[in-house]
Order: C-alpha cells, then sequence, then structure tokens
C-alpha cells in the first residue's frame, strides 16, 4: 500500500477560526487523523490480530463537541500538563499566577492552553513513514505564564506502525514547560467496552500520592504491596476496584508514576496488551514521569473507564516542588522531548 498525506477541510469555531484535518497512511495502512484545533489526535486507526482496522483512540465527530464537551480527547497539552497548586509558582523570585480552571488549581494549561488553539500543520517527507509538523507561537503572558515561546510538535507514522511525536519549545525569557500528547487509548476498538481487561505494564517502582485535590504530596510511595504495582504485566480490571485511599481518591487510577532509568534517553517504559484483538502497545519516552488515567470521569456519550491515558511528562506540580525534575527552561536551555507508541499484533 501507498504512504499519503491528504488534509481536508473540518469544520469552523465560533470564532470563525478555520480548522483542517490530515490523515497519515503509511504502508501498511495504518491510518493517523490529525485536527489543526489543539493538534488533536481524532482517529489512530490499528490493525487487530485478523487485520481489521479499527479506531483505538477516543474522540467525538463533530467540532462543537471538541471546543465544549472534550476531556482533552487526543490534544496536545500545555504550556503545563497536569495540575499547578492554587496555579501559582516562583520563578526567578517572582511569583506568577496562573489561569485557575481545575477547582483552586491549574490544570493542563489553563482555561486557553495548547490544546484549545489552531496549530499551523505542515506536511513532511520522512524516511519513516508520513510526518506532520505542527507550530504554534504563545505570546508573553498567556494563561499567566512569562516568556514568548514558540512551540514545534511533529507527528510521525512510521512504516513499523510507530507513532513517534517529538516536542519542542523555545522561549526568550526562563519559563517553566511541560507538555504530553493527551490520547484516550480503548485496544478493542469498542469505545463502549471498559478497559478492565487490557493488560497494563509500567516500569516504575515509585508513584506519586495526591491530596484529596489530586496535587502530589511531594513524596514518593513504593508500588510494592499496591494495587499501583504494575511492574509485571495486570490486568487492569483486577486491581482498579481495589479499597485502597489513593484509588478512592481518584476514582480509579489519575496519578502520576516516577518512571525507572530517567536519563533523558528514549526507553521502552510501558506496555498494554488487548488479549482479544491480540492488540499490543509499547510506550517509550524520554520523559521522568507518566500520568496513568482510567478515564474515571467520562460522561455521556461515553462511560467511565472505557479508555485509559499514558501520558508522559514531567511530574505535576513540579515548580513548587525543588526535589522534582526541573521543568525550567529558557533562551539557554530549549525544550525537547519524545514519545514513541509502538504497535504490533500477537
Amino acid at each position: 500500500m501507498e504512504t499519503s498525506t491528504t488534509k481536508v477541510h473540518y469544520g469552523s469555531l465560533d470564532n470563525g477560526q478555520q480548522v483542517e484535518a490530515y490523515t497519515l497512511t503509511n504502508a501498511s495502512g495504518m491510518q493517523l487523523e490529525i485536527l489543526s484545533y489543539g493538534g488533536i489526535i481524532s482517529k489512530l486507526l490499528v490493525p487487530n490480530r485478523v487485520g481489521k482496522l479499527e479506531n483505538i483512540v477516543l474522540g467525538f465527530s463533530d467540532l462543537a463537541a471538541y471546543q465544549y464537551q472534550s476531556p482533552y480527547f487526543g490534544a496536545i497539552v500545555g504550556r503545563f500538563a497536569n495540575r499547578i497548586a492554587k496555579g501559582k509558582f516562583s520563578l526567578k523570585g517572582k511569583e506568577y499566577a496562573l489561569a485557575v480552571n481545575n477547582g483552586t488549581n491549574h490544570l493542563h494549561g489553563g482555561i486557553v492552553g495548547l490544546d484549545k488553539v489552531i496549530w499551523q500543520l505542515e506536511p513532511k517527507t520522512s524516511s519513516k513513514g508520513p510526518s506532520l509538523l505542527l507550530s504554534y507561537f504563545s505570546p508573553d503572558g498567556e494563561e499567566g505564564y512569562p516568556g514568548n515561546v514558540d512551540f514545534k510538535v511533529r507527528y510521525t507514522l512510521t512504516h513499523q506502525n510507530n507513532l513517534e511525536i517529538d516536542f519542542e519549545a523555545s522561549s526568550d525569557r526562563p519559563t517553566i514547560i511541560n507538555l504530553t500528547q493527551h490520547s484516550y487509548f480503548n485496544l478493542s476498538g469498542n469505545h463502549s467496552q471498559q478497559i478492565h481487561d487490557h493488560r497494563l505494564l509500567i516500569d516504575a517502582d515509585y508513584f506519586l500520592p495526591v491530596d484529596d485535590e489530586m496535587i502530589p504530596t511531594g513524596k514518593l510511595k513504593a508500588v510494592q504491596n499496591t494495587p499501583f504495582d504494575f511492574r509485571k504485566e495486570t490486568p487492569i480490571g483486577e486491581v482498579i476496584d481495589k479499597d485502597e485511599f489513593q484509588l478512592r481518591l481518584g476514582a480509579g487510577f489519575d496519578h502520576c508514576y516516577t518512571l525507572n532509568h530517567f536519563s533523558q534517553e528514549m526507553r521502552k517504559v510501558a506496555a498494554v496488551h488487548h488479549p482479544s484483538s491480540g492488540r499490543t502497545m509499547e510506550v517509550l519516552t524520554t520523559l521522568p514521569g507518566m500520568q496513568l488515567y482510567t478515564a474515571n470521569h467520562l460522561v455521556a456519550p461515553f462511560s467511565p473507564q472505557t479508555a485509559l491515558c499514558l501520558e508522559t511528562q514531567h511530574y505535576p506540580d513540579s515548580p513548587n516542588h525543588p526535589h522534582f525534575p526541573s521543568v525550567v527552561f529558557g533562551p539557554q536551555l530549549s525544550y525537547r522531548s519524545s514519545t514513541h507508541f509502538s504497535f504490533s499484533i500477537d
């Protein structure tokens, strides 16, 4: 099968901005649809063991739902993914107040984060497979963040059925940056089916416990002898309903794992296997953390726990915990990270 990159007009936002959709198709027929709005992955068609292509990410069929109902389905999230307590942090002796949009806290970049802006999309040629470069300029003060920042994200759909996502950001002054890709995966291809039969592996000896506002306490907790231990492949349904304080706080998993072997080099950190379809997805990243979210709060037309998010990232609330890996970037230090989702069939 020939590779291709096609472009269509997807729709218009309420403010009149036009939204485009690009579909990348690799040599084996796998397809990836990306919207210029939020850099959203709206479809990811992956074959099962009998070769049937099915969409394994949750999403909407209309733009209005993405604008007003989406729980960050498939979006690029930032400037700072996850939560910042009270929307406040200090940098170089100055305190900054960010937009508050999650109770009293800042979540996923604020009211109009990177998930709600129009990105410039540019098809690229690559020997690996079809590729798309996304660009967005965020002015100083947007959502309360300091610095003018140029963001670039590259999606590549390789001929080996890998989805490679490469992030870059450069700022003209010190600022904080933490980016992630927020796809909701259901490897069954049936978006009404819970992910309890998905078998999960996470290479992490510790996770970050949270308080009742889902803010990290700053401590690390060993996964051993807890429901959070996925160091051996474990069906999610075996542990998600355990009577455990941290699971009750999130109504399921909504916690960041401190991934083993962090050195800013690419390594395998997780894998998900769906026995019925035969699909396996491996996660490789250069980042120190990964938020496991089991879609506990989805509302109609979707149902809770019908997907899982594996959001590679820096730790939540990092600016307020100096012992966490630094999220400060600026003129002398650009932000760079990569996350790859690798698909195979048994």
